[in-house]
């Protein structure tokens, strides 16, 4: 029998609307370091976007690197394998590998290409083993493929540095939309490609009685995405591959990528999903990791093990504003629980006319609340157009003026006197810092 624990999108230093989320991805990491030390597993599989940027900060690479430290100190025996998502930079995963081997983790970022053109098939290859030593399996571990990768030799080079020279992580800028003429196609045939080599090599390699678990990055055809807060690895749409590719001597396959758990067709082919909801969308969602035992050659049982939230999170409304803040009145307050482990909150708010001092009025009902407020939505009221582009001079129409339009476009109805105060306090205010920063440059 071999034990896995099968966990995805962990996004260590992820910012939530601005604030940091360290505290929680350490309570995680602590309950499934606990977890792993419970049920006795033999593997860890991580299966990309350990980190939410190419670049993360110290605190967030600690995070990980204290976390495996810890892990090989109470089990000394576990497997750790982790493979980069598009998140990730390939090249910053392997970065430590060496180091992390003497951990017996396992860090893959990127394929890479013998002389002849084929797969370095044998360094994606990982033996999983028992508490004996045994060999009870072999892991293919397959990072995110870029199409640089699959489709042009020697393009994946420019791509990673890219990322790694402080591009910014958009995947809307840094789409990874094959170059030099590839299509889709290409792609699909060059993960196909990719795929096919490394599982014959896999087979190949195995013994009598030794399971195969693939790990893979990917969207495959057929599974439900996050509502908001995935962003599409590849232009177009063009990142779905089939779940054919994992034939049935794949006794598991252990994915990342999308946020929401779930098998695609089979109970071997699985979604982990996120551990900690990314978006206030996945608030709902069954966050979990994955166990999987395997006998022999094939799957024994699969159990979705729930991971605790160590940091709620709440949504109120939409509604109108009296029955919203009416129930912000009316949550809890616990002075007991410390600061840093406060619900999350987002507010959407339904508006028939301006409110200009909605978020004070927001906050005063909050006042004393153990809650911290990271969103507050307004819901305005659509005004039908009449379909034609209308042509302004900005010149000639000034900031005020302009303002006004916006405003009336908007509400259907001209600013107030006290509206237009405040706009003309902040548009005096914004005219005198500009006019202080370009007097210092003349007089240093």
């Amino acid at each position: 029998m071999l034990k896995l624990i099968h966990t995805a999108d962990w996004h260590l230093g992820q910012t939530f609307h601005g604030q940091e989320r360290h505290a929680e991805h350490r309570l995680f990491l602590d309950w499934l370091l606990d977890t792993l030390v419970e049920r006795e597993a033999d593997a860890l599989l991580v299966a990309g976007d350990v980190f939410d940027v190419v670049n993360p900060s110290l605190q967030a690479q600690a995070l990980l690197y204290d976390f495996i430290v810890s892990a090989h100190e109470r089990l000394p025996a576990l497997d750790i394998v982790l493979i980069a998502g598009n998140h990730d930079s390939g090249n910053r995963i392997e970065l430590p590998a060496p180091l992390m081997r003497r951990l017996r983790t396992h860090a893959l970022g990127r394929v890479s290409w013998l002389d002849d053109g084929s797969l370095d098939a044998e360094r994606l290859l990982l033996p999983l083993t028992d508490a004996s030593g045994e060999t009870r399996a072999w892991c293919l571990a397959l990072p995110f493929l870029r199409p640089a990768e699959v489709t042009g030799r020697g393009l994946a080079r420019d791509t990673e540095s890219e990322a790694e020279h402080g591009a910014p992580h958009d995947d809307s800028a840094r789409n990874d939309s094959p170059r030099n003429g590839s299509s889709h196609n290409d792609y699909v045939a060059g993960i196909s490609r990719v795929h096919q080599q490394l599982i014959d090599a896999a087979r190949k390699r195995r013994a009598p009685g030794q399971a195969l678990v693939a790990m893979s990055h990917a969207h495959l055809h057929g599974a439900a995405v996050s509502e908001a807060s995935e962003r599409p690895i590849v232009i177009g749409g063009e990142e779905s591959i089939s779940a054919g590719l994992f034939p049935a001597d794949i006794a598991y396959v252990a994915l990342g990528h999308l946020h929401r758990a779930q098998q695609v067709g089979e109970a071997r082919i699985r979604y982990s999903g996120s551990p900690l909801p990314l978006d206030f969308s996945e608030v709902n969602y069954p966050h979990q990791v994955v166990e999987a035992v395997l006998d022999g050659e094939t799957l024994a049982t699969t159990e979705a093990i729930p991971v605790p939230r160590p940091v709620a999170m709440q949504r109120v409304g939409p509604g109108e504003l009296d029955a919203v803040l009416a129930e912000l009145e009316g949550l809890p307050h616990d002075p007991a629980v410390p600061r840093e482990q406060w619900p999350w909150l987002e507010v959407r708010v339904t508006l028939t006319a301006p409110v200009p001092d909605l978020r004070a009025r927001v906050e005063t009902a909050l006042d004393s609340k153990a809650v911290r407020l990271l969103r507050l939505e307004r819901r305005l009221p659509q005004q039908a157009a009449d379909g034609r582009p209308e042509r302004v001079d900005l010149q000639q129409l000034g900031p005020r003026k302009l303002f006004q339009r916006i405003w009336e476009k908007q509400w259907g109805e001209p600013p107030g006197d006290d509206v237009l105060a405040d706009f003309d306090q902040l548009l005096q205010d914004v005219l005198d810092t500009h006019e202080e920063q370009h007097s210092g440059e003349r007089h240093p």
